[in-house]
């Protein structure tokens, strides 16, 4: 992980609901997706720069533990921290916390950067972070 997390707060909204009335459980990846991209957007990168120099974030498995319910009116910080590794991949682990301090989900998962010509993942997923980032420490580079 990095120094830090990085943190992003959603409330849950009533239409993101099941009929039981919990977050429903594609809404947690979509809640994981915005935060990825916060996390890089504080550092210094949009998602245009990143298609603007031929690159994608990929998500290549994920794994969520679902440990208490989400409701609607619920805010809920949603941290990200990037684990870098050698090779074409990284770990990324996301914590989803309710307003009152209890863990609700734990999102794990692998990552890398696609080269878009190519369709391949890049031999350092950190490089192109690192040439794009204004504040490339943000993201433990």
């Amino acid at each position: 992980m990095t120094d830090q997390d990085f943190t992003t707060r959603v409330t849950v909204r009533g239409y993101e609901t099941d009929t039981q009335g919990h977050l429903n459980q594609s809404v947690y990846l979509q809640y994981a997706e915005h935060a990825r991209w916060e996390y890089l957007r504080a550092a210094g990168i949009r998602q245009a720069d990143l298609v603007g120099k031929g690159a994608g974030p990929v998500v290549l498995e994920t794994t969520i533990k679902y440990l208490r319910e989400l409701r609607a009116g619920d805010s809920v910080d949603i941290s990200c921290a990037f684990s870098w590794r050698d090779g074409k991949t990284f770990h990324v682990v996301q914590r989803l916390v309710r307003e009152d301090g209890v863990l609700a989900a734990e999102i794990t998962g692998v990552g890398g950067i696609l080269d878009l010509a190519e369709r391949r993942l890049v031999p350092d997923p950190r490089e192109p972070l690192r040439v794009l980032a204004s504040d490339p420490g943000l993201l433990g580079l």
